[in-house]
């Protein structure tokens, strides 16, 4: 059975067929995200991807220090497993996101919007 966070990732592959996408299973440098992402108007950027129950997102201090050195075209998209929707923040907001949780006001909200939200980036 695939974890929730593989589950996610095929779901946001599948609604951006036009963005290529390279999953990084990276273990030679800790906090990497989980995506790169390239879209049609030539733009790169990384997507960590995070599932939860609960409203709080759990870190680790690599993925904190990636974020806060790479604050531009660095995004994390949440999905809580409840009733709470999917839910993308900007990696330079990270710290306001370890301490609010999903209660912090994303740059976008649900799936099929984040996914149109990267396709447009860089437009």
């Amino acid at each position: 059975m695939a974890k929730p966070e593989t589950k996610f990732w095929h779901e946001l592959k599948r609604i951006t067929p036009q963005i290529k996408w390279t999953r990084i299973e990276n273990t030679g440098s800790f906090g990497t995200p989980d995506l790169l992402g390239y879209n049609t108007f030539g733009h790169f950027f990384t997507v960590e991807l995070k599932v939860t129950r609960s409203r709080k997102i759990r870190f680790s201090p690599h993925q904190i220090s990636f974020h806060k050195l790479h604050p531009k075209n660095s995004f994390i998209l949440a999905k809580h497993l409840g009733p709470c929707a999917v839910k993308l923040y900007e990696g330079s907001r990270i710290m306001e996101l370890v301490a609010c949780g999903l209660e912090l006001d994303p740059l976008c909200l649900g799936l099929e919007a984040c996914g149109s939200w990267f396709t447009e980036l860089g437009a």
